[in-house]
């Protein structure tokens, strides 16, 4: 005999479908706007986002993978076609030879530089154009709440 699942009440199942459907769009209206406006794909953006904000705009490739949310193969073809551009350098890690350190170029910093204003604002557009301060205040701490389970730092 199995134990029954504990079904979603009325409320938590309408805070899910919101949520399963703002995971679903989100996504997508930021790619378009980054593909339109700065010719880049969102994923791309948020690794230039991700280097420019560690000390010396550089992070292992193991970590930035797991900070996209994403496999370090697929992280290595993405970082690829950066590399290709001149955004992204690669260098071995001094203290592990079978590790790599993305580093974010001054050409891909430029780039992030002249993209972020048209991202934020799409950012503001999407999401906290429509949200009180005291709403973007328990939206940080409920996504601070969910987010350790997602990547495994619980």
């Amino acid at each position: 005999m199995t134990d029954e699942p504990q079904w979603l009440s009325e409320t938590e199942m309408g805070a899910w479908l919101n949520l399963a459907q703002i995971l679903m769009l989100m996504p997508t209206a930021l790619d378009q706007q980054l593909r339109e406006q700065a010719g880049l794909p969102h994923t791309h953006y948020h690794i230039l986002s991700a280097l420019s904000a560690r000390p010396e705009r550089a992070m292992r490739m193991t970590e930035l993978a797991r900070m996209a949310g994403t496999t370090t193969t697929r992280l290595s073809h993405a970082v690829t076609t950066l590399e290709q551009r001149g955004w992204v350098a690669r260098r071995a890690c001094p203290t592990d030879k079978r590790g790599q350190i993305a580093h974010l170029t001054e050409a891909g910093f430029a780039v992030l530089a002249a993209a972020a204003p048209g991202h934020v604002t799409e950012v503001r557009r999407l999401v906290f154009d429509h949200l009180s301060e005291d709403d973007v205040v328990r939206l940080r701490d409920i996504t601070a709440k969910v987010l350790p389970t997602l990547t495994g730092d619980i």
